[in-house]
């Protein structure tokens, strides 16, 4: 357990950051002025000191320079604008990382309980991420992490927009995390409810109330009760489902399967979409009066195309997840970096990801170099003779014609491909089955081993 010195201003922060720290069983003190924490700071040297940046009487890096010479094993340093990572990184080394406000618990105990002497910010990730899981300087994430700081405090619903590989669900696990809820996070892919189970799974069920229903089953609503539902891929909700959600928007309450009394739930909900919501209205698949519900505060995601100057930050924390592929202290050359940052990035970060974890494992493990095949990038990117995006075909035609193509490259693997394509599994296997009732048939699965 550590001994923590928390600096800050802020008497409701420092009441809820106490009570959460002592719960799990670490000491905590704190001073609301420079003056009283060198006070404090003459007696028993703490392990951890959580320094707001801004106080009455003076700056935080005032503080630091004293403690340069210290026991003090790790110096957090809190501030409102997440911008200030470009300073406090290069002050100190290891021994010297941020937190961005709002915190969330989650973040807090994990930077308080790692070790700085055996595992430093950058040893993982956490030099690079916001919210404790996103990574980027560039001003278009900026400005995202602007809005998540903003909303996260409010009760608002937020529709998180962006194309397949952003990092949807990530944004919203940060959106959670800055709001401060105390229970979990519940994220459910809309496209893997089935239109027979939809109702019972997000709105739960009585024992009884359909057959197979031998217990009682909470539901998705109950689970996220008093922290937050994040609703991926909104637009493939069962349209016969969608005025129920929306009524549960409005009430705040439940009505469970087989049950004549609603249950009242207090989930924070965050959905997303890569569709374009007008024309997924347009097509019957959301129901307008549930898009305006839900975006209230809309949150819109770059392309990786459109930050290209955070590749370098990305691909840094990809290969410290990549440790246990052998990719320790292993870069790529200059001339494969300047060959990332080149690529549009189609499927965005997710691409990338994989290119980046394909390079870790693939590399020969003596050389100290990771190196990009020749070629890396999805070979749905060149014509090869296709029809492509040819004005006049239609979006289903284009969509059927990539899901094909997905499948053949992967040799019928309907879990790979479904996982390329950022989808779910239900939802590959609902398209098919339409593709199979107009007579299209897909690639043949491959034969097990």
């Amino acid at each position: 357990m550590a001994n923590v010195l928390l600096v800050d201003d802020e008497p409701d922060f420092v009441a809820a950051a106490k009570e959460m720290l002592q719960l799990h069983g670490h000491t905590v003190v704190s001073a609301e002025r420079l003056e009283s924490a060198r006070r404090l700071l003459s007696g028993k040297a703490p392990d951890v000191v959580l320094l707001d940046l801004m106080l009455p009487d003076g700056n935080g890096l005032e503080l630091l320079d004293e403690l340069r010479n210290s026991p003090v094993k790790r110096v957090v340093f809190i501030t409102g604008h997440p911008g200030i990572k470009s300073l406090i990184k290069n002050l100190s080394g290891p021994s010297v990382s941020y937190l961005t406000k709002p915190i969330g618990s989650t973040e807090l105990l994990r930077i308080v309980e790692t070790d700085a002497e055996t595992e430093s910010p950058s040893a993982v990730g956490g030099g690079n991420l916001h919210f404790g899981c996103l990574v980027g300087e560039s001003p278009a994430m900026l400005a995202v992490y602007e809005q998540i700081e903003k909303v996260g405090r409010t009760p608002s619903p937020v529709l998180i927009l962006g194309e397949t590989g952003t990092g949807k669900e990530l944004v919203a696990e940060s959106i959670h995390r800055a709001s401060g809820r105390p229970a979990q996070f519940v994220a459910v892919n809309c496209g893997s409810l089935s239109r027979e189970l939809a109702a019972s799974e997000l709105f739960g069920h009585e024992k009884g109330s359909f057959t197979g229903a031998v217990r009682r089953h909470p539901g998705f609503f109950k689970r996220a009760d008093g922290g937050t539902l994040f609703l991926d891929e909104l637009a493939e909700m069962p349209l016969e489902l969608q005025p129920h959600f929306l009524r549960v928007l409005e009430t705040g309450s439940v009505l469970p399967v087989g049950s004549e009394r609603e249950v009242p739930v207090d989930a924070r909900i965050v959905a997303a979409t890569n569709r374009d919501p007008k024309k997924a209205i347009a097509d019957k698949a959301l129901r307008e009066d549930l898009y305006y519900r839900l975006s209230v505060f809309p949150i819109t995601l770059p392309p990786l195309r459109a930050r290209i100057q955070d590749v370098p930050l990305l691909v840094e924390h990809f290969l410290t997840q990549a440790q246990t592929s052998g990719a320790e202290g292993r870069r790529f050359s200059a001339e494969d970096t300047a060959r990332l940052r080149a690529y549009h990035w189609p499927g965005n970060v997710r691409e990338l990801r994989h290119v980046v974890l394909r390079a870790a494992i693939m590399s020969d493990p003596s050389d100290s170099t990771l190196r990009l095949p020749q070629r890396f990038d999805s070979p749905f990117n060149e014509p090869n003779g296709q029809h492509g995006l040819e004005i006049g075909r239609s979006i289903r035609d284009v969509e059927r014609e990539l899901i094909m193509r997905t499948l053949e490259h992967l040799n019928g693997d309907k879990r790979a491909a479904a996982e390329t394509l950022g989808i779910s599994l239900n939802t590959l296997y609902n398209r098919l089955n339409a593709y199979e009732a107009a007579g299209i048939a897909a690639p043949a699965s491959p034969a097990p081993p």
